[in-house]
C-alpha cells in the first residue's frame, strides 16, 4: 500500500509539473511578445513624428492602426489566446513601420528636388551645362569651288568654362544673307533640296547648309545625289571646325555605297577628320584603305589632297 502510494504521489508531482511547463511557456512567450510590441511601437510613434512633423494642425498625424479584428470563429475552433493577437498587432505594425519608412525616404528626396529647384529659380536662371574640351578649327579663307578641299590650316584645344555666355542668335547681316540664298524649284523636290544645301555651303553658311542637307538626305535617302548629299554634310562640319560631327558621315557615305560617286571622297576626308581630331593612327588606316580601294583617285582627281593628308598624318 505504501508503494501505491508513492506511486500516486509521484504520478500527481509529474503532471503538476507539466502543468506548470504548460502554463510557463505562453506566459513566456508573451512577455517577449510585448517586449517587442513596445519597442516597434516606439519606432512607429519616432517615425510619425519624423514624417509627419509639427503638432499646429499643418499635418494630420496618422495613428497606429490596430491589428484586424478577429473575424467570428466557426463553432468547435479553438479561439485565439492574448500572445496570438499580440503576435497579430506586431506584424500589422512592422508593416506599418515598413510603409512609413518608404515614405520618409520619398519625402526627403522630393524636398531636396524641390529645394534644388527653388534655388535655381531664385538664383534668376537654370545653370548651363558645362561644355567639354572641344576641338575647332581654322578654316582658311577665301572662295573654294569644285571639289577643292578645305582643309584645317590649324587645330587647337580649347576648353569652355561654365562661365562662358550663351551665344547670341544669327546677326541680322548673316540672316538678310541667308534669306538672299535662292531655294531651286525645278519639280524635283530631292534636287531642289541638294541643290539648297550646296548654295549655302558655298556661301560659307555652314550651320545652314547643315541643317538643309540633313532634311535631304532623311528625306531623299534614295536620291541619285545621295552620295554628294552625305559626302556635302560632312563637309558642312569639317568646314564649320566640327570633324567629330563630320566623321560618321563620311564613314556613312563610304559604308552605304562605295562605288557611289562621292564614297572615295568621303573615305578621303574621313581620314582627314582623324587628323583633325588627332587620331592618326585611324587617319592612317583610312588613307592606305582610300589607296587600296580608289588608286584612280590616288593618282588623279585626289592625288595632291591624298598626298597632303599622308604627309600631315606621318603615314609610311
Amino acid at each position: 500500500m505504501r508503494l501505491k502510494a508513492n506511486g500516486v504521489r509521484g504520478w500527481a508531482l509529474a503532471a503538476a509539473a507539466a502543468g506548470l511547463a504548460v502554463v510557463s511557456v505562453p506566459v513566456a512567450a508573451q512577455s517577449d511578445a510585448e517586449a517587442r510590441l513596445k519597442k516597434v511601437e516606439a519606432e512607429v510613434r519616432a517615425l510619425q513624428r519624423k514624417v509627419f512633423p509639427g503638432g499646429d494642425g499643418k499635418f494630420f498625424e496618422p495613428e497606429i492602426t490596430a491589428a484586424t479584428p478577429a473575424t467570428t470563429q466557426p463553432a468547435g475552433a479553438p479561439s485565439t489566446t492574448a500572445v496570438t493577437d499580440i503576435l497579430a498587432r506586431l506584424d500589422a505594425l512592422e508593416g506599418q513601420l515598413r510603409q512609413l519608412t518608404a515614405g520618409n525616404e520619398e519625402n526627403a528626396n522630393a524636398l531636396r528636388l524641390l529645394q534644388d529647384r527653388v534655388a535655381k529659380l531664385e538664383g534668376g536662371s537654370l545653370p548651363e551645362p558645362v561644355p567639354q574640351a572641344g576641338v575647332s578649327a581654322t578654316i582658311p579663307s577665301g572662295p573654294v569651288s569644285g571639289n577643292a578641299v578645305r582643309t584645317p590650316a590649324a587645330v587647337t584645344t580649347t576648353t569652355t568654362t561654365a562661365t562662358t555666355p550663351r551665344p547670341a542668335g544669327p546677326s541680322a547681316a548673316r540672316l538678310a544673307g541667308v534669306q538672299a540664298i535662292e531655294r531651286p524649284s525645278t519639280g524635283d523636290a530631292g534636287a531642289d533640296a541638294y541643290s539648297y544645301g550646296f548654295r549655302l555651303w558655298e556661301a560659307k553658311f555652314y550651320p545652314e547648309a547643315v541643317q538643309a542637307l540633313t532634311i535631304y538626305v532623311e528625306k531623299h535617302p534614295n536620291h541619285s545625289q545621295i552620295s554628294y548629299g552625305r559626302n556635302l554634310l560632312g563637309r558642312a562640319y569639317l568646314d564649320d571646325g566640327k570633324p567629330r560631327e563630320a566623321a560618321p558621315w563620311f564613314l556613312r557615305n563610304y559604308q552605304a555605297d562605295k562605288t557611289g560617286a562621292r564614297a572615295g571622297d568621303s573615305l578621303l576626308y574621313l581620314a582627314q577628320s582623324m587628323i583633325a581630331l588627332k587620331d592618326t593612327k585611324r587617319a592612317c588606316i583610312a588613307l592606305a584603305e582610300f589607296s587600296e580601294t580608289y588608286p584612280a583617285l590616288a593618282t588623279g582627281r585626289l592625288k595632291s589632297q591624298f598626298d597632303a593628308a599622308r604627309r600631315e598624318g606621318k603615314c609610311n
